[in-house]
């Protein structure tokens, strides 16, 4: 690194090189040149809204919403609910090395995950004569903002459809607002309004954020490192066991945004490239611990059309643009979404350390709540997951209040393998019924062997009381969690008999 005044700072360890002569002593104006010259780690450099950004004494680990109405008076990105339910605060993100516009949830992005990019939020669309950009237009033709507090949400999620690329149907457009509500539910107009923006041709342009991150940060008491390979994430990691992997953040951003947790060294995985590797063969799908929800989703669709499906309701789009497998796997928590399914499709995780490479099924790695096989210097690498073989069938069901971006009261997902109507296989995982997710041991045992027809179905879902106890809490209750496992059985039949239908029960009376 140079600096004017002829000085120079080499990586000698706690010694300054000032005009060629090595002084201890110099140790002050060398922690001064290295804080405050041009190159330093300590400068978080990304792109607002077109104009270069150079950040150098804000906490990495500030999120971009605070960053945005604090630092920048960006107003327009509002804060709803600081959790990434609402889409209030929703801006589009263009990550290192692509063209890609995105949007994603601001409340629990960190301003280091920044590093190199580039943010654009609703006061970046309007075109530079005021002139306002096609979204924007059509929400004001077809009245599509009422008190208008969550209009700039509505307005970058659709920007991001629009520069999509995809094919806008009424369905696309309601995936690609579930992650937005409206408090004066005025969603009609507010879809009018994407049809029309849709339909317009995309002439902005898109400049690609090619900005090389840095692999440190650090502003006071806070270090945020950002390795760009394994190797270097492994040292990071050995170096600081016990702090926190923060990858999409879409869970450990609400320590930042609501718990206003202070963490001294936070280490950040995304910028790992062989974490965000997929690999794709006619066996096995290869999904790097890093590759978001979003780029994982084309290849789980083609092979496993019920494990998209349940991907979708995980969360909207802000989330799934960040959010990760390997972080759902990592938090180890017992109504994870993810790892039913995994567990039930036989994966296997590569965990990665010091001492080298090693693999362990997903279902040996859940050890208690919160608890896991995984080494204080490893880190989660990549999962493993077979494609389907010849007879095998593959479903998994999600039981939530709400039907989009809800946590699950329960989740079971199935595979059976099915020989001239007679089950020789089964794996069977549930999510919400244990202090981990695991197999239904006893659930399977009943089914292998057997005709597969309502009947075994439901005799084997009688037996989910034996694999689970279940705890009474906000969510659900106990009695109601193995009740609707035991029907999943039931309803896994019918479905796979071609029966969409679902039995509905009403009550004659409603009492307070």
């Amino acid at each position: 690194m140079e600096c004017r005044g002829g000085f120079e700072t080499r990586p000698y360890k706690n010694t300054l090189v000032l005009n060629g002569v090595a002084n201890d002593a110099c140790i002050v104006i060398g922690w001064f040149i290295s804080r405050f010259c041009s190159g330093s780690s300590l400068t978080i450099n990304f792109t607002l809204n077109g104009v270069p950004r150079n950040v150098a004494s804000v906490a990495p680990t500030k999120t971009v919403l605070e960053y945005l109405r604090e630092d920048e008076a960006l107003t327009g990105t509002k804060e709803g609910c600081a959790e990434g339910d609402c889409g209030a605060c929703s801006v589009v993100l263009v990550r290192n090395g692509t063209d890609q516009r995105v949007a994603v949830n601001s409340c629990l992005l960190t301003l280091g995950q920044l590093d190199g990019a580039e943010l654009i939020t609703v006061e970046g669309l309007s075109e530079r004569d005021g002139e306002l950009e096609a979204v924007q237009q059509a929400i004001v033709t077809e009245d599509g903002t009422q008190c208008g507090f969550c209009t700039p949400g509505f307005v970058i999620a659709l920007h991001a459809l629009r520069h999509s690329g995809e094919t806008v149907t009424d369905e696309v457009i309601h995936d690609a607002l579930a992650g937005n509500l409206c408090r004066c539910t005025g969603y009609r107009s507010i879809v009018d309004a994407a049809r029309a923006a849709c339909a317009e041709p995309v002439t902005e342009s898109t400049t690609a954020a090619d900005a090389t991150p840095d692999e440190r940060h650090d502003v006071g008491d806070q270090k945020f490192l950002a390795p760009r390979t394994l190797a270097g994430l492994i040292d990071a990691r050995t170096a600081h066991p016990d702090a926190p992997l923060l990858s999409g953040g879409t869970d450990l951003g609400l320590s930042f945004s609501k718990g206003r947790k202070h963490f001294p060294v936070t280490i950040f995985t995304q910028n790992v490239t062989e974490l965000r590797a997929i690999e794709d063969t006619p066996d096995t799908l290869r999904i790097g611990a890093a590759a978001t929800y979003t780029e994982a989703l084309p290849h789980i669709e083609g092979a496993y059309p019920s494990f998209a499906t349940l991907i979708h309701r995980i969360g909207s789009r802000q989330i799934r643009n960040v959010g990760t497998i390997g972080g759902n796997i990592g938090n180890a928590s017992p109504i994870g979404d993810t790892p039913p399914c995994l567990i039930a499709l036989d994966s296997t995780l590569r965990l990665q350390g010091p001492k080298g490479a090693r693999e362990i099924a997903l279902e040996d790695y859940f050890l208690d709540y919160r608890k896991t096989d995984l080494a204080a210097d490893e880190v989660i690498a990549g999962i493993e997951i077979p494609k389907l073989a010849d007879g095998q069938v593959f479903r998994t069901y999600k039981i939530s209040k709400r039907y989009d971006q809800d946590i699950s009261a329960v989740i079971g997902a199935f595979r059976l393998t099915l020989s001239d109507g007679v089950v020789t296989q089964a794996r069977i995982a549930f999510g919400g019924m244990a202090a981990t997710p695991k197999r239904a041991a006893k659930c399977e045992s009943a089914l292998v062997g057997k005709p597969w027809n309502e009947a075994t179905a439901r005799e084997a879902g009688a037996l989910i009381g034996d694999d689970f106890a279940p705890i009474d809490d906000h969510r659900a209750s106990a009695a109601y969690r193995v009740q609707v496992a035991a029907n999943l059985f039931v309803r896994l039949f019918r479905d796979l008999a071609g029966d969409d239908e679902i039995d509905v029960v009403t009550l004659d009376t409603v009492t307070a």
